[in-house]
């Protein structure tokens, strides 16, 4: 076991794991760690805790000290000045007519360098650029181009739900969505409904994605043929997968068919789900909803 604590970055960001060394480091907390960008300014998340060594990235750097007033003041100073950094790189961008959309600026704690963050269809020659902010500057400068979910994240918002978006506000590291966790939860296959502010397929799908799977198991698929416990046989019509109710087509005297509601336990069937008509058309709309998300890629913002 090793002692650590967690330390972060930027609202939502990954958590590193640095050494307290002797000092007694609780959350909400703030220090001075050196980390491979410089020396840096990190709000500590988790406090002195023992995790498993094979848990831990060696070697793990130790913090240099607890901020004091000064390292505040310089850390607002620095906030003050990414500000005025931004204005300025706009007006650079507009000289050299690129097409590209500044998103974010941050400067290192010790201001040994700025980094720009940005968004673009495709490669952006921006050598003319670094070079003019570096002499504006006199720093090291480093533009990173970012995806739309990493934009997204930077920037916050609002979801559909009216709350803050899941990124912006607590999930440190983007996890992988399908379209299948949509389908898995029968929501709607239409883009514009289960894509959030970023334009892709949004975060909370995963959210209930176990919950549903579960429920989903113990119930027949729309199309399946089941027999009910008063010894009548039908097709399955519709399911409603959290009150575990199905409705079935039933023939019941002279061939006369009725649509009667059965709890899942009342019901005799095979458990693996099958596919039940109708989706065909719906797989159409997965593939190709499924292509789309291909073509995202790997997130580029690490923090």
């Amino acid at each position: 076991m090793v002692t650590v604590i967690g330390v972060r970055f930027r609202t939502a960001g990954k958590i590193y794991y640095f050494s307290p060394g002797k000092l007694e480091i609780k959350n909400g907390d703030h220090v001075i760690v050196e980390t491979a960008r410089g020396i840096e300014y990190g709000h500590v998340v988790l406090g002195n805790r023992d995790v498993e060594d094979n848990k831990v990235v060696q070697p793990l750097k130790a913090v240099i000290r607890m901020a004091n007033k000064d390292d505040i003041a310089r850390e607002e100073a620095n906030r003050k000045k990414e500000k005025d950094a931004f204005k300025i790189c706009q007006e650079k961008i507009r000289k050299h007519k690129l097409e590209m959309k500044l998103i974010d600026v941050e400067y290192t704690f010790d201001n040994n360098k700025i980094l720009f963050y940005f968004t673009a269809d495709g490669r952006i020659d921006f050598r003319e650029l670094v070079k003019d902010l570096a002499s504006v500057f006199k720093t090291r400068i480093e533009l990173r181009q970012v995806g739309v979910r990493d934009e997204t994240k930077i920037v916050g918002g609002v979801g559909i739900c009216g709350r803050a978006l899941c990124c912006h506000s607590y999930l440190s590291e983007f996890i992988p969505v399908s379209i299948k966790m949509a389908k898995e939860q029968n929501l709607s296959l239409n883009p514009t409904k289960i894509s959030g502010v970023c334009g892709r397929l949004m975060c909370c799908l995963k959210n209930e994605e176990e919950t549903y799977e579960y429920l989903n198991s113990k119930l027949p698929g729309v199309g399946d043929y089941v027999t009910t416990d008063d010894g009548l046989k039908g097709e399955v019509q519709s399911v409603n997968v959290l009150r575990q109710l199905v409705k079935v087509i039933v023939t019941v005297e002279k061939d006369e068919k009725e649509i009667r509601e059965y709890k899942v336990e009342q019901l005799k069937f095979k458990p693996r789900r099958r596919k039940g008509k109708g989706e065909q058309a719906e797989d159409h709309e997965l593939k190709k909803l499924e292509a789309l998300e291909k073509k995202e890629g790997k997130s580029k913002l690490n923090e």
